[in-house]
C-alpha cells in the first residue's frame, strides 16, 4: 500500500512538473537567483567590517546585478567586500549572456545530450526565433564574452596602473570589475559617482564604450561579424542589418540632440572635445549601458525625456541589454511608414516582414507603453521628486540601463518594489513575459464570424 501510495504522489509530481512550460522555468529561474542573490548580499562576509544592509536594498541590489541595471541604492565599494564584489560580479555573468548559457557550458563540459525542452528555454532566453544553431550560438556567447572581457580587464588593469596611483592589486580590481560592468552592460562602479572623476581621460571613455557597444549589439551580429572577418559569410542577414543600422543610427541622432540641446546649457564652459566626448559617451551608455561620465540630472527637461526614449528602445535582441530591443522600434517605424505610404506590407533590405512579427512588435510596444506609465504615475502618488526624476527613473529600470537623476537611494520601500519588478522584467523580456501564463496545447474550439471595425 505504501508502495502504491508513493507511485501516485510521485505521478503527481510528474504531472505538476510538466504543466510548468519552458518561459515559467527561465522566470523561476531568474527569481531564485535574484532572491539567493540578496540572501548572499545580506551576508556579514559579503559586507564591509560594520556595515548592514536591509532585505529590500539587497533584493534590490541583486535584481539590479542579475538584470544588468546598475541602479543602486547603496555605494557599492563602501558597502561590499571583495566577496560581495564577486558576487556581482557573477551576478553581471548570470544576467548579460545569461543562465542558459552558461547552463549549456554545463552540459557540453559534462557531455550531456541537450533535449528539446532545454533548448527550446535557451531560444526564450536569448529571445532567438528559431531552434537551430542555438547550442553553436550559445559556446560563441560564452567564448566571446570571456574573450572581449579579459581583454578589457588587462587594457584596464593596465591603464590604471600606469596612469593613476593604484597598487597593482588595486588596479586588477577596478580593470576587471569595470571591465564586466561594461560589457555585461551593468552600470555598476567602484567609485561611487560612476565615471564622473575621469572627465577628460578619454581613453578610458573609448575602453568602457567599446565594452558598451559589443555587449549591447546584440551576440548573433557579432558571430556574423566574425564570420564575415573570416571570409565565412559573404553578406550579412537582414536581421544584422536592421541591428547595425537601427543602433547606430539612434547613437548619432542621441550625440545630435545632447550636443544641440546641452552646448549652451549642461555642457557650457567645457572644451570642444570634452563636449563632444561626453555627448558621445552619453548617447552609448543611455541605451543599456548606465555608466556616466558627466551628471545626468544637470542635462535639461528635453534632454532627460530623450534619455528616456533611448532607455525605452535598449539594445539589439539576445544581448545584454534592455527595452523593447532596437528591431521591435525598426518594425514599428516602418510599419507605421507603410500604413502613411498605403502600404499593406513592411519592407526592409528587399524582405518582406512576417505580418506575425509585426503584430508581437506592436505588441511589445503596448505593454511596454503601459509598463512605463502606471509605475511612474504610482510612484508620483508617492514620492515627492519632479515628475521628470521619476520617468527617467522607470525608463531607466525597465530598460535595465542604471542611469539615475540621483533619487534612487531615496525612494521608499514600495518605489523600490515597483523599480524590481520592472528590472527583473527587462531582463526576462516581454515576450516571455507575454508568454508567461500561455499553455501549449490549447487551441480555440470556436471561431466565429470576421467583423470590421472602424480604426482611428
Amino acid at each position: 500500500m505504501i508502495l502504491k501510495g508513493t507511485r501516485a504522489s510521485s505521478k503527481k509530481i510528474k504531472i505538476k512538473q510538466s504543466k510548468i512550460t519552458p518561459v515559467q522555468l527561465i522566470v523561476l529561474g531568474y527569481f531564485f537567483f535574484a532572491l539567493l542573490g540578496a540572501a548572499l548580499l545580506s551576508l556579514p562576509i559579503a559586507l564591509n567590517p560594520g556595515v548592514q544592509i536591509s532585505f529590500i536594498n539587497a533584493l534590490f541590489t541583486a535584481t539590479s546585478a542579475i538584470s544588468v541595471t546598475g541602479l543602486t541604492v547603496v555605494t557599492i565599494h563602501e558597502t561590499f567586500s571583495n566577496f560581495g564584489l564577486a558576487i556581482l560580479m557573477i551576478y553581471f555573468q548570470l544576467g548579460g549572456i545569461g543562465i542558459m548559457t552558461l547552463g549549456t557550458l554545463m552540459y557540453v563540459a559534462l557531455g550531456q545530450r541537450i533535449g528539446l525542452k532545454n533548448r527550446i528555454m535557451m531560444k526564450i532566453d536569448q529571445n532567438s526565433t528559431s531552434l537551430s544553431g542555438l547550442v553553436r550560438l550559445m559556446l560563441f556567447i560564452f567564448k566571446i564574452a570571456v574573450i572581449l572581457q579579459v581583454i578589457g580587464t588587462i587594457i584596464l588593469t593596465a591603464h590604471f596602473y600606469l596612469n593613476y596611483d593604484y597598487a597593482l592589486t588595486t588596479a586588477f580590481k577596478l580593470g576587471l570589475f569595470h571591465a564586466m560592468s561594461g560589457f555585461t552592460n551593468a552600470g555598476f562602479d567602484l567609485f561611487g559617482n560612476s565615471l564622473q572623476g575621469f572627465p577628460t581621460d578619454y581613453f578610458l571613455h573609448a575602453v568602457i564604450g567599446i565594452l558598451i557597444i559589443l555587449g549591447a549589439i546584440g551576440f548573433p551580429v557579432l558571430m556574423e561579424v566574425k564570420s564575415w572577418l573570416l571570409k565565412q559569410r559573404h553578406r550579412f542577414t537582414v536581421f544584422t542589418k536592421v541591428s547595425l543600422i537601427t543602433y547606430f543610427a539612434l547613437l548619432v541622432a542621441g550625440v545630435l540632440v545632447i550636443l544641440s540641446g546641452e552646448i549652451r546649457h549642461a555642457l557650457a564652459g567645457l572644451p570642444w572635445h570634452q563636449q563632444l566626448s561626453v555627448a558621445i559617451f552619453q548617447s552609448i551608455t543611455t541605451r543599456s549601458g548606465g555608466l556616466s561620465t558627466y551628471n545626468v540630472s544637470l542635462f535639461s527637461t528635453a534632454t532627460l525625456t530623450f534619455f528616456c526614449l533611448l532607455m525605452f528602445i535598449g539594445g539589439s535582441p539576445s544581448s545584454c541589454g534592455g527595452g523593447i530591443r532596437t528591431t521591435t522600434f525598426a518594425v514599428i517605424s516602418l510599419s507605421l511608414i507603410s500604413l502613411w505610404q498605403g502600404k499593406s506590407h513592411v519592407n526592409i533590405c528587399r524582405r518582406e516582414i512576417y505580418t506575425g512579427d509585426i503584430n508581437r512588435a506592436h505588441g511589445v510596444f503596448t505593454i511596454a507603453i503601459v509598463l512605463v506609465l502606471f509605475p511612474s504615475m504610482l510612484m508620483l502618488k508617492l514620492e515627492p521628486f519632479s515628475a521628470t526624476a521619476i520617468f527617467f527613473e522607470v525608463c531607466s529600470a525597465f530598460g535595465t540601463c542604471g542611469l539615475s537623476t540621483g533619487i534612487t537611494p531615496d525612494l521608499t520601500t514600495t518605489s523600490k518594489l515597483i523599480l524590481i519588478i520592472l528590472m527583473f522584467i527587462g531582463r526576462i523580456g516581454l515576450l516571455a513575459l507575454l508568454l508567461l501564463p500561455y499553455q501549449p496545447g490549447k487551441k480555440p474550439k470556436i471561431h466565429y464570424v470576421k467583423e470590421r471595425l472602424i480604426i482611428g
